[in-house]
């Protein structure tokens, strides 16, 4: 593509009008006649290495102050913002030719998005996906790495999913991404806020700071679907400029539930709206899936699907991979996979599961290294609230020691009586709460969720998916005598 059309008046150069190979902010991909943008990252900044790039033959650079190399140079206030222009650019703006619905919040966006496409799906629409399990392009299924991919992989991901003929994309939008502009000039026709509880501090520094990286997606939308029951959201319906729709668990609310029963295998209740109600028995369960479902509602009646269209979407969908889901054991007990990571999701996830066991809640959990460790004793005390015995173990340690990021979770339980066992291995803890189970009794696997690994010291990942553990495990789990 030649530089002036990719440049689209957006930026001016002296650079003769060469014909560009490429994109890249990653000074370890450049290739002679590519276009690098010096982006300033947290850790590193791409100016440090402009000359070399230009040494491995860069055809331009994006800077943004003059660092004295001439006409391959193009200077700009903000390379980022550029940057994600030329790649919209360069994959002929399918940002322009798709409908985009966005979710963001701390719990419930992995959920909300997938009900949302089973819902259009349902209704006759081609949609894409994008979010923390996989990305998706009607059936077919593309891996991930982030939830909110890199604005180049994300316009390349667009311009896929406009060949393969999608009217809308749903997609999980991440703090991260947002305050990275990794979403470029993407327009959503509706936004979803579901709730901020702790998680990212360690990125974001205060609850502030993550609340107003959220509030960014609002600055792109044309309306507002918003849970009012979270306070943040609260603040958010009265600060965002859209229109809102709100949903909730009471009559304030433009979409609240009413009278809700919880049983294992299903939810029932009354889904309302204005003047008018509809009883819906759906097989997600738990309490915060009867939020989900109403944000999913919110968002498709905002789009202008009919009502007994929506009703009858949300009656067959499935769930979602790792979240409360329930792995088969042929046992008297049960065991639940969730992606609970946050104190947050950990009382959400325990209290539904509450109402429905007869028997003990048995909570496994632990906490990621090399994050907010503000949350470690959080989580605990989230745990004990309604658990009645705590396996507590490893997730994601990094470059931690598991033992050390186990000792700031106790210190969580200093003032409860609750009682639980420490076993580092994950693996072993796992069989531990399933040697542990008597009959009726409930195991919840907290923090993985849908992953099927884990990440150790220097950024290692190794295999460990929680359904293969559970089924391999079972025959060392004594069976109980009638």
């Amino acid at each position: 593509m030649r530089l002036y059309a990719l440049l689209e008046k957006n930026a001016v150069t002296t650079l003769p009008d060469v014909e560009i190979m490429g994109l890249t902010d990653d000074s370890r991909k450049v290739q002679p006649g590519m276009l690098f943008a010096c982006i300033r990252g947290d850790h590193f900044d791409g100016h440090t290495v402009a000359q070399r790039v230009l040494e491995q033959g860069a055809a331009a650079i994006l800077v943004d102050h003059d660092l004295g190399l001439g006409e391959r140079q193009i200077l700009t206030e903000d390379t980022r913002t550029l940057y994600g222009k030329l790649c919209a650019a360069w994959f002929d703006h399918p940002e322009r030719k798709l409908h985009f619905i966005g979710v963001t919040g701390t719990n419930g966006k992995t959920t909300i998005t997938n009900v949302i496409k089973h819902i259009l799906t349902e209704s006759g629409y081609t949609v894409g996906l994008i979010g923390t399990i996989q990305n998706e392009i009607g059936n077919r299924v593309i891996h991930t790495d982030n939830t909110t991919p890199f604005i180049y992989d994300l316009m390349a991901l667009y311009a896929e999913m406009v060949q393969g003929g999608c009217d809308y994309v749903v997609m999980e939008v991440s703090s991260f991404g947002l305050v990275q502009q990794r979403i470029g000039d993407t327009h959503f026709d509706v936004a979803v806020f579901t709730n901020l509880t702790q998680d990212h501090l360690d990125y974001h520094g205060d609850m502030e700071h993550y609340y107003q990286a959220k509030k960014l997606l609002f600055d792109c939308c044309d309306k507002a679907v918003i849970d009012i029951d979270d306070d943040y959201g609260k603040r958010l319906a009265e600060e965002v400029t859209c229109s809102v729709t709100s949903y909730g668990s009471n009559d304030k609310a433009d979409f609240y539930a009413d009278a809700m029963k919880l049983h294992a295998d299903e939810t029932t209740f009354w889904l309302c709206y204005g003047d008018k109600s509809w009883m819906l028995q759906m097989h997600l369960t738990g309490m915060f899936n009867v939020s989900n479902a109403l944000a999913a509602t919110a968002v498709c009646y905002t789009l202008g699907l009919p009502m007994k269209r929506i009703l009858k979407s949300l009656e067959t969908c499935t769930g979602v991979r790792g979240r409360c889901e329930v792995i088969p054991t042929g046992r008297d007990f049960t065991v639940i996979c969730d992606y609970a990571h946050t104190p947050d999701a950990v009382e959400n996830i325990l209290h539904s599961v509450k109402a429905y066991t007869k028997g003990r809640l048995i909570c496994l959990f632990g906490c990621g290294g090399n994050r907010d460790a503000t949350k470690r004793s959080k989580m605990a005390a989230a745990a004990a609230k309604y658990a009645d015995f705590l396996v507590i173990t490893s997730d994601n340690p990094r470059d931690e020691k598991p033992e050390a990021i186990i000792d700031d979770i106790l210190a969580g339980l200093t003032d409860c009586d609750i009682p639980y066992e420490v076993v580092v291995d994950r693996k072993e803890a796992i069989l531990r709460s399933m040697i542990l189970a008597e009959k009726d009794d409930v195991i919840v696997l907290a923090g993985k969720g849908h992953e099927d690994y884990q990440v150790l010291l220097g950024g290692v990942h190794i295999h460990m998916d929680e359904r293969e553990i559970v089924k391999a495990y079972l025959p060392l789990v004594p069976k109980r005598t009638k």
